[in-house]
């Protein structure tokens, strides 16, 4: 990991997000702003531990501040997930690992929710493609999580599906430029 510190600020807004708890919260904060009780409750955790994990959410720049409203006679304070926001990507190899191997749980434990007989697709493919296609390809993806994010509302909307969806495109940096390159 290198030592500068804008480094440093990218690889701690990034492990802010490797931790399952603080990717449901992202997901939930997608579709409406919630204060730390309701995403306690909604997510089954103490409120204690829903204002640690959005504190951090909020402090590596994932969350913003969607305002504050009474509650009992003191003030609680709302968060969003801004989809506006910048993207940040790992260029730390560490980060990056830490942030998909918590993806992959997330996943898992999502799979566990899977409607019987609901739509789904997957793929993971690890190929060579020319870069035209590689970049269309993308565009696609992104348009698509753009899109989703979007559309997002509160859990309690009526007639919402509820949906997960995942993405993961990267090159990969494996030495060489396909097949049949000169390895010289």
């Amino acid at each position: 990991m290198s030592s500068g510190v804008g480094d440093r600020a990218e690889v701690s807004a990034l492990r802010a997000l490797a931790h399952p708890v603080r990717l449901r919260i992202l997901s939930l904060l997608t579709g409406t702003a919630m204060s730390a009780a309701e995403v306690a409750r909604e997510l089954g955790l103490t409120h204690a531990n829903a204002s640690y994990h959005l504190r951090l959410l909020a402090d590596a720049g994932h969350l913003v501040d969607a305002g504050e409203e009474a509650i009992r006679g003191g003030r609680a304070k709302r968060y969003r997930y801004d989809v506006d926001g910048p993207v940040r990507m790992a260029s730390d190899p560490a980060a990056a690992a830490q942030y998909y191997a918590a993806v992959a749980a997330e996943l898992v434990r999502r799979a566990g929710s899977r409607r019987s007989g609901g739509r789904a697709t997957s793929s993971d493919a690890e190929l060579w493609v020319p870069p035209e296609v590689w970049e269309a390809a993308v565009a696609a993806v992104l348009a698509a999580v753009e899109d989703l994010h979007r559309a997002a509302v509160p859990t309690d909307s009526a007639g919402a599906v509820h949906v997960s969806a995942t993405t993961a495109l990267f090159e990969m940096d494996d030495g060489h430029d396909g097949p049949g390159s000169d390895p010289s």
